[in-house]
């Protein structure tokens, strides 16, 4: 029986029109969007399918991304329900998917967690001009370095993403990091890019937002995992309520620390199967450890592809 992380990609994977192909041909699906659109007073089905301004916000992002998600791994359980993980993972938002999938959280409370905690962090930001840069092409440490100094100078950066070697996004406000763009370009940047976000993910400045999380987290979770999860705060895998409520807590303010996961998961797995909208963490994964083979289900031909490919 091969080993299998099942890894579930964060903010940013969103697209319109994302998990349209389940909800048309999967009565399971249709339902999931239905009762998550109850449970929130959302339109998952306006939101996801239409133009509109919602899905690029925060408190709706979350929720669209996690349903697609949940829908996308409650399909292929029904396809393969002799199939185990060897391990969950998620990149930021992703963990909240991937304690879903462990069985630690219901999924329709999932899709009222993400959706408050989106809201959580879009009121800790509401008063300030906060943002995020991606700096590609200078290696951690620099970019660690140059946000130390700016810190001891008295401006709010910080490191956020670690996503690749050579790709690392910081977050903290939005004039501090615009003034050290070129800073980082003199190190040896090959770009420092202004992402289009108003909220300042993985950083001290979410701070408020850890105590209402924790609540919500601590009504909400229970202790029932299938496997472990792995920490984007520590790396390590986790599968008790008591961690999953504290290094949540803890990811609000800490940096995702992605590349180093799937470096420490390497060597306990013979594959990933990323699940939901698009290719994110399965193009992440070959750049960081190349002998990882990573499969994607976003639409029901891919469920095919990857319940033969792991049947045979």
């Amino acid at each position: 029986m091969k080993k299998i992380a099942m890894i579930f990609a964060g903010q940013g994977s969103q697209a319109v029109g994302m998990g349209k192909d389940f909800y048309d041909n999967s009565d399971v699906a249709r339902e999931m969007f239905e009762e998550a659109s109850k449970r929130i007073g959302v339109d998952f089905k306006s939101l996801i399918f239409e133009e509109n301004e919602k899905l690029g916000q925060t408190a709706y992002t979350q929720p669209a991304i996690l349903l697609v998600q949940m829908v996308a791994y409650r399909l292929f359980k029904d396809a393969c329900p002799d199939i185990k993980a060897e391990l969950f993972l998620g990149h930021s938002l992703g963990e909240f998917s991937a304690l879903c999938a462990s069985g630690a959280i219901d999924y329709i409370d999932a899709v009222e967690l993400v959706h408050r905690r989106g809201q959580l962090m879009q009121d800790a930001c509401s008063d300030i001009e906060a943002g995020m840069m991606a700096i590609v092409g200078l290696d951690d440490a620099a970019v660690e370095k140059i946000c130390t100094d700016a810190e001891d100078e008295g401006k709010k950066v910080w490191p956020a993403n670690y996503n690749q070697d050579g790709q690392l996004v910081v977050a903290g406000m939005k004039a501090d990091l615009a003034s050290l763009e070129q800073t980082f370009k003199d190190a040896g940047a090959k770009r420092a890019l202004l992402l289009n976000m108003s909220v300042a993910s993985h950083c001290e400045l979410l701070a408020p937002a850890q105590i209402p999380l924790e609540s919500l987290m601590e009504s909400m979770v229970n202790d029932s995992f299938e496997a472990s999860i792995i920490s984007n705060v520590t790396t390590a895998p986790y599968r008790t309520k008591i961690e999953a409520v504290a290094l949540l807590k803890d990811q609000l303010v800490k940096p995702v620390k992605y590349k180093q996961s799937i470096v420490a998961i390497a060597g306990d797995v013979d594959m990933a199967i990323e699940f939901g909208n698009g290719v994110t963490l399965k193009g992440l994964n070959r750049r960081i450890v190349k002998e990882m083979t990573t499969m994607n289900i976003s639409d029901m031909d891919s469920l095919a592809k990857v319940a033969e490919e792991i049947s045979n």
